[in-house]
Parts: C-alpha cells; structure tokens; sequence
C-alpha cells in the first residue's frame, strides 16, 4: 500500500528500512471514491493526505456559490487545508476525489509526535513546506505577471497530467478564468500551430 509515499519520501530524505517501518505505524490507508469528500469547510482538517492512486481537488466557495480550485493532487502529491491542520481551526477549503483513491493519512497528533521524535520526519515536512511555498509564490507571480495566454501555456508544461484527467472548468476554475475564456485560450493556441 505505501509504496509511492515511501517512493516520494525517500527522494527528499533517504529512510532505512526500520524507519519506514516505523514510520508505518503512524501512517493510516484511506480509500475514497469518486465525489467523496475527504474534508468539508467548517471542519477541521485532522489528517495531511498523500495520494497513492488517484486525483483530489481542494476548494472553496464563495458567498454566490462558486467554487474557485485551489489545488489538485495526483499520485504522489500532499494536500490538507494546513491553516486548518497545523492550527486544528475550521478549514476554509474543501477537499474531494475526482477519482477513486487510495490515500495515505497522517493525523495531526501522529504528526505532532512524528516531528519530535523522528529527525527525518521533520526534515520531510519541511521540505514539502517549502516546496508547496515555492510554487505558490510562482503561482502568484504568473498571475500578476502573465498574460491568460503565458499562464495556461506554463500550466500546460508543468501539469501535463492533469490536464488529461481534470475537466476543462476545473482547470479554467484553478486559472482564475472562466470556462469561456479558458476556451478562447486554446483555440488561439491551436491556430497558431
């Protein structure tokens, strides 16, 4: 079951053998089908998901109904709302499954006695921290420097797999644009191939 967390684990921090075995011990096998939620907003996110198989997306609605992407996950990804799981406060955002998954959980007091007792946990963490920082500030920095156009062509290149899993309005929802103007997008794309 761990074998892609193990995987992505060991190409930021290398664990012996009776790591990964104690490791496993705080680690919880979570199966979700498709549409099913993993955390609701006003919840408080009690676990970090890792993706083993499958898709998630975290979002929020806002007060018109919509619901504005804020992040996908595919194998091998981490998602939490992690104001919500770092703080134990209500989550803003929502997290479900686009496809049948099996996931990876850690609770936040599996967590919390992980980054104290084991040295390359902590490192772990850190380290997808400041990656999930890194690209988010690249994200921000595409949205107010990138025309639509240059941002859907870096998305494409950086998420190719997405884009054959996730449906186009989702993908139009995580740009910032509408289904419409996502469409335009592609169609001027297209013509100048």
């Amino acid at each position: 079951m761990y074998e892609v967390f193990f995987r992505k684990f060991n190409e930021k921090v290398a664990l012996l053998p009776e790591e990964e075995e104690f490791l496993k011990q705080y680690l919880t096998p979570k199966k979700l089908r498709k549409k099913q939620y993993l955390l609701q907003d006003d919840d408080v996110c009690k676990y970090s998901c890792f993706v083993e198989q499958g898709a998630l997306r975290a979002y929020l609605v806002d007060e018109k109904g919509d619901e504005h992407i804020t992040a996908f996950a595919l194998e091998g990804w981490t998602i939490a709302d992690l104001s919500s799981f770092i703080r134990q406060e209500p989550a803003t955002l929502n997290i479900d499954a686009l496809e049948d998954c099996e996931l990876v959980l850690i609770s936040k007091s599996a967590h919390d006695e992980l980054m104290l007792s084991m040295p390359k946990y902590e490192t772990y963490f850190r380290i997808l921290i400041t990656d999930a920082y890194l690209a988010l500030q690249q994200r921000t920095t595409n949205i107010i420097s990138l025309s639509s156009e240059q941002r859907y062509k870096v998305f494409t290149q950086m998420y190719q797999s997405i884009f054959q899993r996730v449906p186009q309005h989702m993908i139009a929802s995580f740009m910032g644009l509408s289904p419409e103007t996502l469409s335009r997008i592609r169609g001027r794309i297209s013509k100048k191939k």
